[in-house]
C-alpha cells in the first residue's frame, strides 16, 4: 500500500462577499432566498446511522421575522431515538477511528469547498430565513466562518500529529493521538450556523463519532449542513443528528457508559446543569469525559478620555446591535468618560436613528427579528423593567412588536448606577446599557469592569494613550478571553483570534485553533528501545 507524509497547505481565510448593489453575488443570493422562501415546506428528518428517521410529532419551523409563514417541519424524537443514535455512532466508531487522517481531512475539506462553491448561496439564504440574519451576517457566519473552521481544523490536525517528543540514543519515542474511547455529545445554539457545524465536525475530524443535537430554532439550516457533510463523503453514523427535548436526550446520554465528551455552546445555566449531571454519573463511564463549553457573556466596551468619540460610537452601534445583539460576544455594557460622552451620544443616536429594521429579504435592513417568542418576551421584559426605574433612562429605542415577527428596536440605556440590572445580567438581545463616569476615574472603572460581571468572554478598550491601553490590558487580564484594543468586541476570525472565555463564559478551549482539537484526542506515548538491556546492574554498583 502506498505511504507518504502528507501536508495540508496552511489555509487562508475565505473571502467575504460584500453583496453590494449590482454585484453578481447579490443577484445569486436574492435568487436563492426567493427559491427557498417560496418552496414547498420541507420535512427535516433525524439522521441516525444510514437512516433518515421521521416521527408523528412534527414541529413547525417559521422565519422569526414572519412567524405565520411555515417553511417546514422537523421530526421530534424520543429516548429510543437517542439510544439509536448512540448505537449507530458506536457501530461506526471502529472503522472511522481507524481511517487514515488524510482521508478524514479530505471529507471536511470537500465539505468546505461545497459550501464555498455550489452551496454558498443556499447556505446563506437558509440562515437568513431560519435565523433572521441579514446577508452580511449570514455570509460571515454560515459561509466564511464554517469554511474556515473546516479548512483550518484540518491543518491544525496535521500540526498536532506532527508534534512529537524527543528521543535519546537507542530509543525512539512516539506520540499517538487516539480518538476518545466512546462518543461525543454535541449541543449547538441557534445563533451561528458555523458553530452548529463545527462542534460535531471538529470532534469527528479527530476520529471521534458524535451525537449532535442542534437548537430547535436552527434545525432548518442544520439540515443543510448535514446534507453537505453527507455529500462530502462523511460515512453513516459518524455524525448523528437528533431532535428531541434536551432533558430527554440528556437522560440517555449522560447515563451511557460510552459517553466520552460534551461539546457545548449555549447558556451558562444549562452548561452548569449538564456538568452536574456528568459529575453525578461519573462512576458509569469507561473514561473521564472531556467537557468543553462556550457559554454566556456580558461583554464590555471601556473608553478612555483619549478615545475618539466617533470610533467609540461606531463600535457600540456595530458591537451591540449586529444580529440584534444575539451573539455571545455582543457588547452589552459600556463605560464612557464624561469628557467625550456628549459627542459619543450624538454620534450613537445618529447611527441608531438611521437603522432600518425588517426582514432580511430587504438588504437595506440593518436590524432583523430576534429568534423566537421566548427570546422576544425575555428582552421585552428587560425593557419594561428599565422603563420603571429611576436610575436608568432609555435614550433610543425601547419599543417592540411581535404581531408579525419578533421585532425589538435597538435600545440604548444610560444609567447612573454601575450595578444596574442590565449592566450585570446577560440579555442576549439589542439592549446596550451605558454608564458615564468622571474621566479622572479611569482606574476605578477598570476595577468596576472586572468585578461587575461573572462572565469573561469578550471586551474592548478604546484609547489613544498607550499607557492607558497597557493598564487596561493588565487590569482586565482575566475579564475577557478575547480582548480588543480600539475595535468592537465581536467578529473573531478563525486562525486569527481563537475564540473562547473563562469564568462563567466557559472552559476557554478556543474554537478555531489547535487547542480545541486537542480536547478530542487521548495521547498515547510509545517508547521503543532498539537494543534492550540484558543486565540489571547499573555502573554505580561497581
Amino acid at each position: 500500500m502506498p505511504k507518504g507524509v502528507y501536508q495540508i497547505p496552511f489555509p487562508e481565510n475565505e473571502p467575504v462577499y460584500s453583496y453590494a448593489p449590482g454585484s453578481p453575488e447579490r443577484e445569486k443570493l436574492e435568487a436563492a432566498y426567493s427559491k427557498l422562501i417560496s418552496a414547498e415546506p420541507i420535512d427535516v428528518p433525524m439522521y441516525i446511522g444510514a437512516e433518515e428517521v421521521r416521527t408523528d410529532n412534527k414541529i413547525p419551523m417559521s422565519p422569526p421575522y414572519d412567524h405565520r409563514h411555515v417553511i417546514g417541519h422537523f421530526n421530534y424524537g424520543t429516548a429510543k431515538h437517542v439510544t439509536a443514535a448512540i448505537e449507530a455512532a458506536m457501530k461506526a466508531r471502529k472503522k472511522w477511528a481507524a481511517m487514515k487522517w488524510e482521508h478524514r481531512a479530505a471529507v471536511f475539506l470537500k465539505a468546505a469547498d461545497l459550501i464555498a462553491g455550489p452551496y454558498r448561496y443556499e447556505m446563506n439564504a437558509a440562515t437568513m430565513i431560519a435565523q433572521s440574519k441579514n446577508a452580511y451576517q449570514s455570509e460571515i457566519d454560515a459561509v466564511c466562518e464554517l469554511i474556515d473552521f473546516l479548512r483550518f481544523n484540518a491543518a491544525y490536525m496535521e500540526q498536532i500529529y506532527t508534534d512529537q517528543p524527543a528521543s535519546s540514543p537507542g530509543v525512539w519515542n512516539r506520540l499517538e493521538y487516539r480518538p476518545l474511547e466512546g462518543f461525543v455529545f454535541c449541543i449547538t445554539p441557534f445563533n451561528f450556523t458555523a458553530i452548529a457545524g463545527n462542534l460535531p465536525a471538529s470532534a469527528a475530524l479527530m476520529g471521534n463519532v458524535c451525537v449532535w443535537k442542534p437548537a430547535d430554532s436552527q434545525v432548518y439550516s442544520a439540515n443543510l449542513v448535514m446534507k453537505i457533510f453527507k455529500e462530502a463523503g462523511l460515512p453513516d453514523g459518524v455524525i448523528n443528528l437528533i431532535t428531541t427535548e434536551g432533558p430527554v436526550a440528556g437522560d440517555v446520554v449522560f447515563k451511557h457508559p460510552d459517553f466520552a465528551g460534551l461539546h457545548f455552546t449555549g447558556s451558562t445555566g444549562v452548561f452548569k446543569h449538564l456538568w452536574k449531571e456528568i459529575g453525578q454519573n461519573i462512576d458509569r463511564y469507561k473514561t473521564y469525559p472531556r467537557i468543553v463549553g462556550e457559554t454566556g457573556g456580558k461583554d464590555f466596551i471601556v473608553a478612555h478620555r483619549s478615545a475618539k468619540a466617533k470610533q467609540v460610537a461606531t463600535a457600540i452601534a456595530r458591537g451591540a446591535f449586529e444580529f440584534q445583539g444575539q451573539k455571545c460576544s455582543a457588547a452589552s455594557r459600556a463605560y464612557i468618560p464624561d469628557n467625550i460622552w456628549p459627542d459619543v451620544k450624538k454620534f450613537l443616536l445618529e447611527d441608531v436613528g438611521s437603522f432600518k429594521m425588517g426582514p432580511p429579504s430587504d438588504f437595506s435592513n440593518f436590524i432583523n427579528a430576534v429568534i423566537d417568542k421566548k427570546a422576544f418576551d425575555k428582552i421585552a421584559g428587560y425593557i419594561d423593567y428599565i422603563k420603571e426605574q429611576s436610575d436608568a433612562e432609555i435614550i433610543a429605542g425601547g419599543n417592540y412588536d411581535d404581531s408579525k415577527g419578533y421585532f425589538i428596536e435597538p435600545t440604548v440605556v444610560v444609567t447612573t448606577n454601575p450595578q444596574f440590572k442590565t449592566m450585570e445580567e446577560e440579555i442576549f438581545g439589542p439592549v446596550m446599557t451605558i454608564y458615564v463616569y468622571e474621566a479622572d476615574d479611569y482606574d476605578a472603572v477598570l476595577e468596576l469592569t472586572d468585578k461587575t460581571s461573572p462572565y469573561a468572554l469578550t471586551g474592548a478598550i478604546f484609547s489613544g494613550d498607550r499607557y492607558a491601553l497597557e493598564k487596561a490590558v493588565t487590569k482586565l487580564e482575566n475579564a475577557a478571553g478575547n480582548f480588543y484594543i480600539n475595535d468592537k468586541p465581536t467578529g473573531a476570525v478563525v486562525g486569527q483570534q481563537p475564540f473562547g472565555g473563562a469564568r462563567a463564559s466557559g472552559t476557554n478551549d478556543k474554537a478555531g485553533s489547535y487547542l480545541n482539537l486537542l480536547r478530542w484526542v487521548s495521547p498515547r506515548t510509545i517508547k521503543e528501545t532498539f537494543v534492550p538491556a540484558e543486565d540489571y546492574r547499573y555502573p554505580f554498583m561497581g
